[in-house]
């Protein structure tokens, strides 16, 4: 599809950040799309043209998943690309009763697909506030 608006202006740049995310950390963000079925949260990242057994990493912190990825970029003399090479990264928080003991990772035709149990939450209670005490 032709773009009506010139590739090397700042409007230009500004589409492209709007579209692309800003990036973080020195990285290019990781578009994803998250949801709950069957008892668990699911995040799909997407992430072509990465191996997963050397590119990929997902870690959990808390309630703070993680997933980073790195592309390399082969050199060849090009006038023109809109493929991302680099860092890639996204973090997301877990929802209430995310178990990370469960987490299962696996990689599909260019989407990482991280599934993590939910188990009950504990409900929310009310705190007594005293007067007078530290």
């Amino acid at each position: 599809m032709t773009s009506l608006i010139p590739r090397n202006t700042a409007i230009a740049d500004l589409f492209r950040v709007l579209e692309e995310g800003f990036p973080f950390a020195g990285r290019h963000v990781v578009r994803v799309e998250d949801y709950q079925e069957d008892g668990q949260y699911v995040l799909r990242a997407e992430l072509p043209g990465v191996d997963p057994a050397q590119d990929i990493d997902v870690s959990v912190d808390g309630n703070l998943l993680t997933v980073t990825a790195e592309r390399s970029d082969s050199r060849h003399e090009r006038t023109h690309s809109e493929f991302r090479y680099g860092s890639f990264g996204r973090s997301v928080r877990l929802p209430a009763g995310a178990d990370p003991a469960g987490i299962t990772a696996s990689y599909e035709a260019g989407v990482l697909e991280v599934r993590v149990p939910i188990t009950e939450a504990s409900p929310a209670r009310r705190i007594a506030v005293e007067v007078g005490k530290p």
